[in-house]
């Protein structure tokens, strides 16, 4: 190979190593920018959509209890087949799930969260976590199950 071969394949070999440190600056960038904003629209949608079909240690005839159905058993009164109060039950359960899965504090992203729980428009269960800001993701699921509605609204807030 002579040496004009030589010189073109080192300045071929530069140019892919600039190109390299410009995606990397890049990417860096587009990473922190990600890390600022957060959360998304159907994160919190997920979310809801998910601890609603979250089994619960209440347990009725048939086993235990979904989240969802047990909203209604706390509505209506009726208490685990153990004699808790399914209200009880229910506030427990999705503080645990709350906490674990959007933690929250002045070093993180998460700076507070709200959860409210409406049935047939009285509301049975409001979990208010941390600092409220301007800057909240949130999403609500309403549905009715005759004759009863449901309406589960959940806001993540962030700076």
């Amino acid at each position: 190979m002579g040496k004009k071969g030589q010189e073109e394949i080192v300045g071929f070999a530069l140019i892919v190593i600039f190109v390299a440190i410009i995606l990397l600056f890049l990417l860096v960038f587009y990473l922190r920018g990600q890390d600022r904003e957060g959360i998304e629209s159907y994160e919190v949608n997920s979310f809801i959509q998910s601890f609603l079909h979250y089994t619960t240690d209440c347990e009725d005839y048939f086993g235990g209890v979904e989240v969802r159905k047990l909203i209604f058993k706390c509505d209506d009164g009726i208490q685990c087949l153990d004699g808790r109060n399914s209200c009880d039950v229910l506030e427990e359960t999705l503080k645990e799930i709350t906490r674990e899965s959007w933690p929250f504090g002045p070093e993180r992203p998460i700076k507070g969260y709200e959860l409210k729980i409406i049935t047939n428009n009285k509301e049975i269960l409001g979990l208010y976590e941390g600092n409220q800001t301007n800057n909240f993701r949130g999403a609500m699921q309403d549905f009715t199950i005759a004759p009863d509605s449901l309406e589960v609204s959940f806001r993540a807030y962030y700076d």
